[in-house]
């Protein structure tokens, strides 16, 4: 997807045709439009013949809100982002707080309240790990983008000996390089 940022997190996403829109007209897109597929090396068969799989009933919506939406705004192209938008906020809202799971462990629950529940299954089953990403680019004081890390700790003890000599004897190596005039 062209909307996807390689130059954050992972640059992997899930895609989910049957409630998120931009995700729908994207697989309609690289389904139907062969010029598409070529720009982006995507093989027919990785996209055809599949549809949507129903995964969260949403009174009005129906269980393929995604598409519902798109075809009820008349969205042309996943390159409609005004409707797009729109189509997203009304499957993103109506889901979370209105939709019914139709699989999985919280099958049968509000999105609401499945949420959490899936989380601990994912982790308690060592198939996800906890994640966290900045919503914005980060950029440090002297103007590089930076990239940030989870770590489990909140702060250093810049006082603790073992520590500091670890970071004086790599700031001194010669493999240690700030990439920045203004840092050395």
């Amino acid at each position: 997807m062209p909307t996807i940022s390689m130059s954050k997190g992972t640059g992997i996403v899930t895609s989910v045709p049957s409630d998120s829109p931009d995700d729908y007209a994207m697989l309609r897109d690289l389904q139907t439009k062969k010029g598409l597929r070529e720009k982006y090396f995507v093989e027919e068969e990785w996209c055809v013949p599949f549809e949507p799989i129903p995964i969260i009933e949403i009174p009005g919506l129906g269980n393929l809100a995604a598409k519902k939406c798109v075809e009820d705004l008349k969205i042309q192209s996943h390159k409609d982002a005004d409707k797009l938008k729109e189509a997203k906020d009304m499957c993103y809202l109506e889901g979370f707080y209105k939709g019914i799971m139709l699989v999985g462990v919280a099958k049968g629950q509000r999105v609401e309240e499945a949420k959490p529940v899936i989380r601990e299954h994912l982790l308690k089953e060592s198939l996800a790990i906890t994640y966290y990403e900045p919503e914005g680019e980060i950029v440090s004081r002297s103007g590089d983008q930076c990239i940030v890390a989870l770590k489990f700790q909140w702060l250093l003890n810049y006082g603790e000996e073992e520590w500091k000599n670890d970071v004086k004897k790599h700031i001194t190596s010669e493999h240690f390089n700030t990439y920045n005039v203004k840092t050395q």
